[in-house]
């Protein structure tokens, strides 16, 4: 009886509004919408509009409840944003030995939730047998990598003077350096030993077919596990890294000096190499020293300058005033 007496009041006061078209707004439809739910009788009591019309407006409300909320769920997989499909990508391009498994065990590390297939599905697939690439080989290497050469410096007194080298390759260090008149191969041994004390040999030495490499040099090298590597005849550039040393050390250092004797030589190298070794940039490096450079930051104070080489070349540090 409520019910009934809710409906027909509702209706007068619609139909007392008194205009052509019946002002039934969103209120009065959802209110027709619930009495028929709740009411069983609702249609006896229904004067102004049809009952289809009323069923209609449910419909109508059950679609516009079912689309609002099927707005908060997203529909099939979530999107995968590309800037992780990209380290993906790039992941399985700078690991060739890695699959999906391991890829996807780096993701979690990250934080980066995803699933495997997922990650199988992003991955660049590989033409060939997974590799790593000649750089990775080289730089897996190059910490036993050493090379070795003589070059000659004439004196002042035209006399000739030979310079035997030994250039580690990962940092381009000079590890060893010594001057001669007259080299043999019993003296070039000794100064493998000098070089390497302990276990600190190489496992690899680059050098040229030079006779000054005779039978007591080889047979040091084998004593101390150091496996050769010859260059071909008259092909300098397979041991570039040393040939490139020594054109630095003429370049920058012998070109302008007078070298007087094997002494002088000595201490003009031995100042050149401190230069080479803690203060001159390198290109390989990244603008980096053999030994490496701290970057000052500009707080420290003014700059100053260092000479070396006896003034040949400088330094540059920042230091307080």
């Amino acid at each position: 009886m409520q019910a009934e007496n809710l409906a027909l009041c509702h209706q007068i006061i619609v139909l007392q509004r008194g205009r052509k078209r019946l002002p039934l707004d969103s209120g009065n439809r959802l209110l027709w919408v619930w009495l028929s739910r709740l009411w069983a009788d609702w249609r006896s009591a229904l004067a102004i509009v049809n009952p289809e019309t009323v069923i209609s407006w449910h419909r109508k409300g059950f679609r516009l409840y079912w689309a609002w909320k099927s707005r908060r769920v997203q529909i099939g997989r979530w999107e995968i944003p590309q800037e992780i499909r990209d380290l993906i990508r790039r992941m399985s391009q700078a690991n060739p030995l890695w699959g999906a498994p391991r890829i996807h065990g780096e993701l979690l590390k990250l934080g980066i939730a995803l699933s495997q297939a997922t990650v199988a599905k992003y991955m660049v697939r590989q033409r060939k047998p997974p590799s790593q690439s000649w750089r990775t080989f080289l730089n897996n290497h190059v910490r036993d990598l050493v090379a070795v050469d003589f070059f000659t410096v004439p004196t002042v007194s035209f006399r000739v003077l030979f310079v035997f080298v030994i250039l580690a390759h990962d940092r381009r260090r000079c590890v060893h350096f010594n001057v001669t008149e007259y080299p043999t191969a019993e003296w070039t041994a000794r100064q493998i030993v000098q070089a390497f004390p302990w276990d600190t040999a190489p496992r690899y030495l680059i050098r040229d077919r030079d006779r000054v490499y005779g039978e007591d040099f080889r047979r040091q090298l084998r004593q101390m596990d150091i496996h050769e590597a010859l260059t071909a005849p008259r092909s300098p550039w397979q041991n570039a890294y040393a040939e490139r040393l020594i054109g630095s050390i003429r370049r920058e250092c012998l070109d302008h000096v007078i070298v007087l004797n094997e002494s002088s030589l000595r201490r003009i190298l031995r100042s050149y190499f401190d230069y080479y070794q803690h203060s001159r940039t390198h290109l390989s490096l990244a603008k980096d020293a053999p030994d490496s450079r701290a970057i000052q930051p500009p707080e420290l104070g003014a700059v100053f300058e260092l000479p070396q080489v006896g003034g040949l070349h400088h330094r540059y540090e920042l230091r307080a005033a």
